[in-house]
């Protein structure tokens, strides 16, 4: 099965590289293909007897294990240092491309609860998961694309960065708040999960954070130790965090964010962690594939509820982080940089949705739906991109962007 996986990853990423799209796009794909979508459809038999159901939760557990270290990797690259540099812009277009998307969510949850919500979780747990799916940025590909295109030092690109990373923090935090209030059923009974959630940040940020800075030398040097104290780490803060109720991913990416900032340190621990996830990630898209059954939307009225999706999705991420930036002084065009940037969903949104799956509040309906808005936006950056800044490098040097105090 993991043979199989990996094979079939690797030849749709490489297409997608071919065609000037991120490797993660085409490994998506690849997933949605072995599933039900495509293969189950063409070999029923076939498919059935490569990934019978029993093998499947095996897989699960192998991809929650990719999916811990690639959120601790996701953390550890974030740049705190540039987020505190340009933290008046970059807070505001990412708040503004988290509510804005967040409330067309929520208004448009009111409209299609009644045909694909779960009764036993409410429409409060729906329409939050629905808010926070439209308002997820994939910081990993986002900074992909920047790296690719030559932007990295760049002023457009180190901003856009610095959104996506402000916007993955902000609303991984808000995530962690849905899936307490989620869990206990109401606002009030989610109280005791949100205040230790808060403690364990706290601890986190105040105590365990300065801990680590001291033993910075120490550990660079152990080499294995290091790692070692890494895996205690993340894993320890995996299972805290899951036990009070919120998502072991938060607390995989909170142990990324407190890792010391030195970067002998963040590489050596990223070249021994990021084998490990990126061979794991694809048993994810497979994983998600075999929940994406495309066959349930045959019908034409669901199909507009996608385009629905779609233009939420895309007005409210592209359409909200453009605005936010043009009023921060961008010229338009780099304005419309930032909010094809801020569109790109990737892997943060699959990661999104399977946690509302797993609990119970997406149906295969929607699920299915909004992983189709996660592919149609990552796979229009580029394009969208290349309608503004044809000869990336040149283009973007040549541009100076002045930002309002």
């Amino acid at each position: 099965q993991v043979f199989v996986i990996l094979s079939v990853a690797f030849v749709f990423g490489q297409l997608a590289r071919l065609v000037k799209q991120p490797g993660v796009a085409g490994e998506i794909l690849a997933g949605i293909c072995l599933g039900p979508s495509l293969l189950g459809w063409l070999w029923p038999s076939g498919s059935h007897w490569l990934f019978p159901a029993e093998n499947v939760k095996v897989l699960l557990c192998f991809s929650q294990i990719g999916l811990v270290f690639f959120m601790f990797i996701v953390g550890m690259e974030l740049d705190t240092i540039s987020m505190k540099k340009r933290t008046q812009h970059a807070v505001m277009i990412s708040h503004v491309s988290i509510v804005f998307p967040f409330f067309l969510g929520v208004c448009m949850a009111y409209y299609i609860y009644g045909y694909f919500g779960s009764a036993h979780k409410g429409f409060l747990s729906f329409a939050l998961f629905m808010g926070i799916a439209m308002s997820v940025t994939a910081f990993p590909v986002l900074a992909r694309i920047v790296q690719e295109r030559g932007w990295s030092f760049t002023s457009l690109g180190t901003l856009a960065i610095t959104c996506a990373a402000a916007d993955d923090v902000t609303a991984w935090c808000i995530l962690a708040l849905v899936v307490a209030i989620s869990k206990a059923g109401s606002v009030g009974s989610g109280l005791l999960s949100i205040g230790l959630a808060l403690v364990f940040i706290s601890v986190m940020l105040w105590l365990v954070k300065p801990w680590l800075m001291k033993r910075t030398a120490a550990v660079a040097r152990a080499g294995r130790g290091g790692v070692a104290l890494a895996l205690i780490l993340v894993l320890l803060s995996s299972w805290i965090s899951e036990s009070i109720g919120i998502h072991a991913l938060f607390g995989a990416f909170l142990a990324g964010v407190i890792m010391p900032g030195d970067v002998k340190f963040k590489k050596m621990l990223t070249q021994r962690l990021e084998g490990i996830s990126m061979l794991l990630m694809p048993v994810f898209f497979a994983c998600t594939g075999m929940r994406t059954q495309v066959g349930l939307i045959a019908q034409p009225q669901l199909w507009l509820v996608f385009g629905l999706i779609m233009v939420a999705a895309v007005g409210g991420k592209l359409g909200g982080s453009m605005i936010a930036a043009r009023i921060m002084g961008l010229p338009w065009s780099e304005s419309f940089c930032i909010g094809v940037l801020m569109n790109t969903r990737g892997l943060m949104e699959l990661v999104v949705l399977n946690i509302g799956y797993e609990m119970g509040i997406l149906s295969a309906e929607i699920f299915t739906l909004m992983v189709l808005m996660a592919l149609g936006t990552t796979f229009m950056t580029v394009p969208l991109l290349n309608l503004v800044y044809r000869n990336d490098k040149q283009s973007t040097r040549q541009s100076s962007i002045q930002l309002r105090p």
